[in-house]
């Protein structure tokens, strides 16, 4: 990934703000009626696109060519709890977004923006005419409804949403006009925009006060009665539901909340065991060059599939017109090969920026003091991760492809901090016993070390059983640490107990996953293994709260120096010069080294994914990452089928 500074990032789209506007032509002239759409069209249900259009829409250059409308996008959803793949193909919808190379910010939803000199002032400007996909004007009145019954709302705000506080303050927000807006910060927020851009983080985009208000008692009186002949106790719960920030499987699971996306669901996930369908938003902002209005296909239809077994057999049949995420493994890349010609399809290539392949996250907020106590010693997580082999996992599972390294930046980039990238990455079996005899030296009669209360010390990973490659290696990495004495055991489950167990639980002993940044500005984005910010950082899910709500009751008082960190981090958001964006983060990256809160396997090689041979307007290589989230920022509207 590119490194560049914080303004060279934000001027990537000031050349082409004006190439993707409809220069002096009038709303929807020229714009040819979808057929799919016609017959709604001439009932009367629907205006006709030109009424349908923003006055100024978003021209889009499709990749290769232009396209034209019609026909499904077949994909698939895998077990109960992966409706966060959602937001890459059909949820990426901000102010502004990550342009395709993930080198700058474009204009989006927002017409406009500009920033003040000293980060602290944002002027966006949206678009006149601009609708949900209800036909319901968006406009300011959207963006003060979050803002007064989310998020300066005591009662319903639910955490997250840190890059919008400066100096413990929260923005203030000034309503200009029907499309123009400001929001100010105490000091310098210098990253406020890219923040906006990383996926699922812009919730203006997705807060319609026209179908929300009916569930907050401040606009509605009869919300609690509402709230309670849903089963719900309090219209509190009810508009949290509804909100659905807090829980992706919530928020898309709800076909009746209005959308600005290029499809909205017609049959949402849970309706239907096997097919959910999202259809073509008629008032969906954006056209091509040759205006034709956006997005090309028709509908998603997603499969239903129970595991990735059952997903790999459909992609080799032919049934799955885009895949990368759950099969796209190095084991299976050879039978994804071989089934090239029979399933029509070809690869393409994952530029990896993830900042390792695994990361192990005991949870040092556990509720158990004597686990916590425990997990919390250094030298403790320093054992562990001596008792990995690190390399026989990389052999085995990934086919030799990659470098063993902690969640770290890779070697390449400015922010390189060998330290944290190396430490305790040797196979040293000897020297982890050597360190747990100093700290639990007491064995049972299997050889199995004690806790201080005499306990058998057992930790259970819970892990997202459609993570194939970390069942794999946990499969090879729990006989590594019962060599060491260590009861570790590891517990699969669907992706919707995970989110219900982990994600928002406390009561787990530890678990694995990725992602993260290994580089550059998507590193100060998404530093969840460098200092506890967020839902994502597992191994602390009492101290993340702490940074976004201290006074949440759930919330833990980290450390002095876990503080220090986050207040690091603070600072950084707080920056507007890149130079010291980079010092700052450098020296996060150091605390991150000392603090030591996971451990890893490997960097990451480049991965692939397979598409059909008839779909077009894909990238041959983009980046792979949840923050640009794969292929979202690649433009999906714009895929069709020659």
């Amino acid at each position: 990934m590119h490194r560049i500074s914080r303004r060279a990032f934000i001027a990537g789209s000031a050349a082409l703000s004006g190439a993707i506007m409809f220069s002096g032509t009038a709303r929807g002239q020229g714009v040819a009626e979808s057929a799919f759409l016609e017959s709604e069209v001439s009932s009367g249900a629907l205006p006709p696109v030109a009424e349908r259009l923003p006055v100024n829409p978003l021209v889009i250059t499709p990749l290769e060519r232009a396209g034209q409308q019609g026909g499904d996008w077949n994909h698939a959803l895998v077990g109960g709890g992966s409706l966060s793949m959602l937001v890459r193909y059909q949820g990426y919808e901000p102010l502004v977004r990550f342009n395709p190379e993930w080198t700058g910010l474009v204009e989006n939803v927002a017409e406009s923006y500009e920033v003040s000199e000293d980060s602290t002032e944002y002027t966006i400007k949206l678009r006149a005419g601009h609708k949900w996909s209800d036909g319901h004007p968006f406009t300011t009145e959207d963006i003060q409804f979050w803002y007064d019954a989310y998020f300066t709302d005591e009662e319903t705000n639910l955490g997250e949403q840190a890059f919008w506080i400066v100096d413990g303050q929260k923005a203030d927000l000034e309503v200009i006009d029907e499309t123009t807006f400001k929001v100010r910060f105490a000091g310098p927020n210098g990253f406020f925009l890219q923040q906006l851009a990383w996926a699922q983080q812009d919730q203006l985009t997705r807060c319609p006060k026209h179908y929300l208000e009916q569930f907050h008692i401040r606009y509605n009186p009869e919300a609690d009665a509402l709230a309670q002949s849903a089963g719900l106790e309090s219209w509190i719960a009810l508009f949290q539901r509804e909100v659905g920030f807090q829980d992706d499987n919530t928020f898309f699971q709800n076909a009746n909340r209005p959308t600005l996306n290029a499809w909205y669901f017609t049959e949402a996930p849970g309706q239907n065991t096997e097919l959910s369908v999202a259809t073509r938003n008629p008032y969906y902002f954006k056209v091509d060059t040759e205006g034709t209005q956006l997005p090309y296909f028709d509908r998603i239809v997603y499969q239903m599939v129970a595991d990735p077994e059952v997903l790999l057999l459909k992609t080799l049949q032919g049934e799955i017109d885009i895949i990368d995420q759950y099969i796209a493994t190095p084991a299976n890349r050879p039978t994804l090969f071989d089934g090239q010609e029979t399933g029509n399809y070809q690869f393409y290539t994952l530029r990896e920026t993830a900042a390792n392949v695994m990361a192990f996250q005991l949870n040092l907020n556990h509720l158990d003091e004597t686990k916590r106590n425990l997990f919390n010693t250094i030298e403790f997580r320093h054992a562990m991760s001596l008792a990995v082999d690190r390399q026989a996992l990389i052999d085995a599972v990934f086919i030799g492809q990659g470098t063993p390294a902690q969640p770290s930046i890779v070697e390449t980039d400015a922010l390189y901090n060998e330290q944290l990238a190396k430490q305790f990455t040797e196979y040293d079996p000897a020297r982890a016993n050597e360190m747990l005899d100093a700290i639990i030296p007491d064995r049972d009669g299997e050889n199995y070390r004690l806790d201080a209360e005499g306990r058998r010390v057992s930790i259970i990973f819970e892990i997202d059983q459609t993570r194939t490659t970390f069942l794999d290696m946990f499969e090879l990495a729990i006989p590594m640490f019962q060599q060491v004495g260590l009861d570790v055991q590891m517990r699969t489950m669907d992706r919707s107990l995970w989110e219900e167990r982990v994600r928002r639980g406390r009561e787990y002993d530890a678990t694995a996953h990725q992602f993260g940044a290994n580089s550059g500005i998507a590193a100060m984005l998404d530093a969840r293994f460098y200092v506890p910010t967020n839902s994502n950082c597992f191994y602390a899910p009492g101290w993340s709260l702490y940074f976004t709500q201290p006074d949440n009751e759930a919330a833990v008082e980290p450390p002095e120096a876990v503080k220090a960190q986050q207040d690091l981090y603070r600072e950084l958001n707080g920056t507007g010069d890149p130079a010291a964006q980079n010092e700052i983060m450098a020296q996060i990256l150091q605390n991150a080294a000392d603090l030591f809160f996971t451990f890893g396997v490997s960097w990451p090689a480049d991965g692939y994914g397979i598409v059909k041979n008839d779909v077009v307007n894909l990238m041959d290589i983009m980046p792979n990452s949840f923050g640009w989230p794969t292929p979202g920022p690649a433009r999906p509207e714009q895929f069709f089928k020659a």
